[in-house]
This record gives C-alpha cells, structure tokens and sequence, in this order.
C-alpha cells in the first residue's frame, strides 16, 4: 500500500488550440491565461481549468532574481517550457521569445520560435512588439508557428519607454497602440496580449480586433486575463504590481513552514521515530556480532 496520500485530479480534458481561444472569444466567453515557470505549477494550472498556459520571460526576475526579463537567455526559456510541458496537457502552451532571440534576424527569429515547438513542448510562441515586429511575426506564423501578439507596456523595451510606466495615456500614444495591435492582427498573430494601458484604450483595441485580446493591467473588456502564477500566490518577494490580484499568501506559509523546520531540527523534535526505518532485530544482532568479531580480531 502506498503511504503518499490519494490525490483526486479532474478528468483530462480536451486540448486547447488557437481555433479553441477564437471560438471562446466569438461566443464572448472569457479566456484565462496563467503564466507559469515549472512542472508544479503547470500542475495545478491545469488542474484549475485555466485555457492557456504562458512561459514568460518574467521568470528572469520572479524565478531567477533579475532586475528585469532582459538577461534570461533562450536556452533558459527552453529549460523552463519543457518543464511545464510535461506537467500540463490541455491548456494551450505559449514560449514566451526573449530579448534579442527574434529582434535582430528574422530568419533566426522563426528558428527560434521553432524550437519552442520542437524542444519545448510549445504550441504557440509570443513576441512583443507593435508595427515593427510585424513583419517578423508574420515571417513566423507563416511558418506554421502561431503567434501571440504583445502591446502597451513591453517590459523588453522598459528602457527605452522609460521604466515600468502605463502606456497610452494621451490620445496619440493610444492611437499608436490601436495601430501596432491592428498591424499584429494584420500579421497573423491569433491573439494580442495589451499590456498596462487605460482600461477606456484596451476597450478600443478589443473592439477594433476580430482576434482575442489579453489583459493584464487593461480593465475588464478585453477578451480574457493573464497574471502571473507568483503573483497570484503572493510568492514574488519584490511587490504585487497594481493590476495583480493576490489569491493567497503562499510566500508567508512557505517562510513559517521552513522556520518551523529549522526550530525543529535545532530542538531535536526533528526526524522522530514516525521518520525513521527499521530494520530486523535478527540483522541488528548479526551486525553487532560481525562488528564484535571484527574489533576482536584487530585486536588480536
């Protein structure tokens, strides 16, 4: 009999594909993205039903300590969605490219974007980026490679926008954001995520796209919403951004479970006998009869 405890997961449910998130969005059923890093959380993604699953590059700084996303490497993308991929099935799984793996070259960029798919486990691939990444994501998709669009705030352009800012606040800004969105549309992509912009902005975008948008930071109009896992959980230690919503205080139980450990190791109430194994008492007496013999006869 096993001693680990029974554990109840849903019935596997079907695959979730691009035509899947379209075909949500024209019923006007909301869409739910999680961005996860690693095989336990992928887990429980899929246990909860979530749509699609999203490996972003924010892991540069919620998994790997990073001041922002622009050091994770694509190497370290892959190592990341493969682990998720084997621990979900049925969401859709998005490889979220990093800076400079698509920017640069476009040929590149499509070969990049196809090893997600054949080293990651991905099915789907996300750039961001409005008119001027167009081309490349339609380079991309042509290649038989779905693409998820990216607009308003980019966090691999935090430099050059200015910081960690809400785009679209002025009527041109926003007008901008209406046209790199339709551009990505106009690319191929089979979905655009608006990223920190005015709610009234997102709405427009939403209205003026026929494929599905995700929000996060963009009000409630757009056709779904994506947080990342450790925000939820309240599991990043450098803050919860505004538009995130925490569900539960992981983090605190985490630290209290690890300082219960260290008190017990300390206080010897840790390992008890309930957390040791045994043995025979007639391969004990044999042991301590060998040790004997084998004291006695160095002796001698």
């Amino acid at each position: 009999m096993s001693i680990l405890p029974a554990v109840i997961r849903p019935a596997p449910r079907a695959t979730t594909t691009v035509q899947t998130l379209l075909e949500k969005h024209l019923r006007r059923e909301p869409i739910v993205m999680l961005t996860a890093y690693d095989y336990p959380m992928a887990r429980a993604a899929e246990d909860a039903g979530v749509d699609a699953i999203l490996v972003g590059d924010s892991l540069a700084m919620v998994v790997l300590g990073h001041d922002n996303t622009l050091s994770v490497t694509m190497e370290e993308m892959l190592h990341h969605a493969r682990a998720v991929s084997r621990g979900a099935r049925s969401p859709l799984l998005i490889g979220d490219m990093p800076f400079m793996s698509y920017q640069a070259d476009a040929a590149q960029a499509v070969l990049n974007a196809g090893r997600y798919l054949k080293e990651g486990g991905m099915n789907a691939v996300k750039l961001e980026g409005g008119r001027q990444v167009a081309p490349t994501a339609a380079l991309i998709a042509r290649a038989g490679i779905p693409v998820l669009g990216h607009v308003g705030l980019t966090p691999q352009s935090v430099n050059a926008l200015g910081g960690w800012v809400v785009q679209g606040r002025t009527a041109a800004a926003a007008r901008r954001l209406i046209d790199d969105a339709l551009a990505l549309e106009d690319a191929g992509c089979f979905c655009v995520v608006v990223e920190s912009v005015p709610s009234r902005v997102a709405e427009q975008i939403a209205a003026r796209l026929a494929i599905p948008t995700i929000g996060i930071g963009a009000g409630p109009a757009v056709s779904g919403q994506v947080l990342v896992a450790h925000d939820i959980l309240g599991l990043f230690d450098r803050g919860t951004p505004r538009f995130a919503r925490r569900y539960a205080e992981v983090g605190e139980a985490v630290t209290a479970a690890f300082r219960a450990f260290r008190d017990d190791v300390v206080a010897r109430r840790f390992p008890g006998v309930e957390h040791a194994y045994t043995m025979p008492d007639a391969e004990w007496e044999a042991l301590v009869s060998s040790n004997a013999d084998s004291t006695g006869s160095e002796t001698r």
